[in-house]
């Protein structure tokens, strides 16, 4: 089963990222702040990781930056979720080592099949 890995400190937000995930069948994990994330990505080893950009602790760059440098976790797509317009500027997402990005807020409807992109599985 595919689990993601949702880090996002706005609790409304990722709860309903959370919610939406596992209706459509998703094991999933949730983490308010980037240490936690890091923390749940090396004990459960996540197919994907939804990565808020703004983090109390740490930018979620920073914190992917650190998941590429561990053996357990530097393998896992890291997908930036962001509020804040990107078209044109997403360069420094991939220099940054995301996967890619989806915007928030997320579309309930096309919400599973964007994540399960992510970790190479095929959609509808």
């Amino acid at each position: 089963m595919t689990s993601v890995l949702v880090v996002d400190d706005n609790d409304p937000n990722r709860k309903l990222a959370l919610d939406v995930l596992r209706a459509a069948g998703l094991r999933t994990f949730g983490a308010a702040t980037a240490a936690e994330a890091i923390a749940l990505a090396q004990e459960h080893g996540p197919d994907v990781i939804l990565m808020d950009l703004r983090l109390p602790d740490m930018d979620g760059a920073d914190a992917t930056r650190r998941l590429a440098g561990h053996e357990r976790t530097a393998q896992i797509p890291v997908v930036a979720m962001t509020a804040s317009p990107l078209q044109g500027s997403e360069d420094w997402l991939e220099d940054a080592g995301f996967a890619g990005w989806l915007e928030k807020p997320i579309h309930v409807s096309t919400f599973p099949e964007q994540v399960r992109r992510f970790c190479g599985e095929e959609t509808g």
